[in-house]
């Protein structure tokens, strides 16, 4: 049995990873998480209690960013390979609260790679974000482009990851791969995102902001594309004499806000209310990845349609809403 730890796995991806992942018979999943506030906790749980009934699975409450918990539970579990999805989300809020981006992404982080050097895990695979190339006007974005200018914390975070694993696996020849994501959207998604905002203001007839003046544009990843990649990835780390690897993770499409809002709106059958203002000091104006070095690797390409996409996260929202939560 191969063991793998999804750190964040109350989260999105972690969540939906597990899904994936505990459906074979030769991977142990464990995974850990500190349910922390930052958005609806009732929505992490209920996505746990879904977890706990995996009998491949196993969840341990801790913090990332609490070393010596964390060096406990690798030395009990003896782990091969480690997913590291835990993080402090959120562009915008990183403008308001850039502590806690330094204790769960880069002080956590840290822990995840001492701890995968000490008990000599056979590949750490880590989020990174499309927020690194930050505002660029050339595309689409390759993972050769400089990622040196970051426009929020967040973004700095994330870089600082890419940044200390390179260094981990040069000196003690760890293998790592980075994920470079791009907007990942779909069923069980945060609901500090755009779609989930759009669909509950435009099913309660409320006023949707929107930035830039709808002049965005953004790469839109579904989870599933997002998971199998992760899937293939697992048993294919780098064997190059420094073995450290990125990709990007995107749907290698870029789409204007407003045809993003108004395939919404033609989904849900209703009108939008909307009001324009102007663009979020955070925000970058468009995201569009190539995706060729990640079809290379493990001959899959992100495919799922974003109307497809949307049609599969309304139907979830409506009935996971219709059930009592809030």
């Amino acid at each position: 049995m191969k063991k793998i730890l999804v750190t964040g796995c109350y989260g999105f991806i972690g969540f939906s990873l597990i899904l994936k992942l505990s459906k074979i018979k030769e991977y142990d999943i464990f995974g850990i998480d500190n349910i922390d506030n930052y958005y609806d906790v009732n929505l992490k749980k209920n996505r746990g209690r879904i977890l706990i009934d995996i009998k491949n699975f196993t969840f341990f409450k801790i913090d990332i960013g609490d070393y010596r918990k964390l060096d406990i539970n690798f030395q009990e579990n003896k782990y091969d390979v480690v997913i590291n999805l835990a993080a402090q989300a959120g562009v915008r809020y990183s403008l308001e609260n850039p502590a806690v981006y330094f204790e769960s992404n880069i002080k956590g982080y840290f822990n995840i790679l001492e701890l995968s050097k000490l008990y000599k895990i056979s590949h750490l695979i880590f989020a990174s974000s499309s927020s690194v190339y930050g505002d660029k006007n050339k595309f689409p974005l390759r993972e050769i482009e400089n990622t040196d200018f970051p426009i929020s914390f967040y973004a700095a975070s994330k870089k600082t990851n890419e940044i200390m694993s390179y260094s981990y696996s040069y000196t003690h020849k760890l293998p790592i791969t980075g994920l470079r994501l791009f907007t990942v959207y779909g069923p069980y998604g945060r609901p500090d995102m755009a779609l989930e905002k759009f669909t509950r203001n435009i099913l309660n007839n409320k006023i949707i902001k929107i930035f830039n003046f709808g002049k965005n544009y953004r790469d839109f990843t579904y989870i599933d594309d997002v998971t199998q990649s992760i899937k293939l990835l697992i048993n294919k780390p780098s064997k190059s004499k420094i073995p450290y690897q990125i990709f990007n993770i995107g749907n290698g499409k870029s789409v204007n806000i407003m045809q993003y809002i108004n395939l919404i709106s033609s989904t849900l059958g209703k009108k939008v209310k909307s009001r324009f203002i102007s663009r979020q000091q955070s925000d970058v104006k468009k995201t569009h990845s190539n995706i060729d070095m990640l079809i290379k690797k493990i001959k899959y390409a992100p495919k799922t349609k974003l109307k497809f996409g949307i049609e599969m996260y309304i139907k979830w929202h409506k009935e996971y809403y219709k059930n009592g939560n809030k």
